[in-house]
């Protein structure tokens, strides 16, 4: 099969399957963090029909990670319903659905580059969306948007990612970066934990909404210099604790009031 042939397969992944594998308590608590999170994209209004996707490195296990099941709202999503693959696109036991190809390409591809990376986040929100379509990108404007200050890549659209030919550009797109903006398409997160992922989007978010409502006032736009920029980049990666981690607590208890 071509490149130009491989754009053109099912939205589904093929059903390839591995026999089912115990899950371990640390994979249990992987599997609660990360429906929490499709939980809260729902109540955040982040999701999109049943696409897009968020995935999870299963702890303690090589090639293995966590994926929505394809033809669920993230709202539907659980710690028990969530699909278990490895990076050749295998399912691992019988689950009732699949996973989305485009999801598998663009988590596979990540998980398999960045052995630090065990969250992925990808979003086709109207702020995402309307950022990825600006020339310009994420603008350093605000205080949250200054986090990502030369620390955000922009990855090309080719076209729905169906092609594994696209994995090593996308990756390559993302070098080191927690955080790239898909042209014309969406954002992407990435962290050590659900909870960096997470709250990384969170602030994308902002950022984007922002820019966005400060563009359309059509008035002259105050942006620090790039010292500041660069200062402010640095100060909230000298926070003395895991990213997200102070959040993410409050943000699960959003889940339960």
């Amino acid at each position: 099969m071509t490149d130009a042939d491989a754009r053109l397969v099912s939205h589904d992944l093929a059903r390839q399957t591995l026999p089912d594998e115990p899950i371990s308590a640390a994979e249990w608590q992987v599997r609660r963090d990360l429906a929490a999170a499709y939980q809260l994209c729902a109540r955040f209004g982040w999701d999109d029909l049943v696409y897009t996707h968020l995935s999870a490195r299963v702890p303690g296990v090589a090639d293995r990670f966590l994926l929505n099941p394809f033809g669920l709202s993230f709202a539907e999503v659980t710690a028990d319903n969530l699909v278990k693959i490895d990076g050749k696109g295998r399912l691992i036991g019988s689950p009732p659905y699949g996973v989305n190809a485009a999801g598998f390409t663009i988590h596979a591809a990540v998980h398999d580059a960045r052995p630090e990376i065990d969250a992925v986040i990808h979003l086709h929100t109207e702020a995402g969306m309307s950022l990825s379509m600006l020339a310009e990108g994420l603008l350093p404007l605000s205080q949250h948007a200054l986090r990502f200050y030369n620390r955000i890549a922009y990855h090309d659209y080719e076209g729905i990612a169906l092609s594994a030919a696209e994995r090593d550009r996308l990756t390559a797109s993302l070098g080191s970066h927690k955080a790239m903006v898909l042209r014309n398409h969406g954002t992407l997160t990435c962290g050590a934990t659900v909870a960096e992922a997470f709250v990384l989007m969170v602030y994308l978010e902002k950022s984007a909404r922002t820019q966005l409502a400060a563009l359309a006032t059509g008035r002259p736009l105050t942006t620090p210099t790039p010292e500041v920029c660069e200062l402010t980049a640095r100060q909230f990666e000298a926070d003395g604790i895991p990213p997200g981690s102070r959040e993410w607590p409050a943000l699960v208890r959003m889940l339960i009031t």
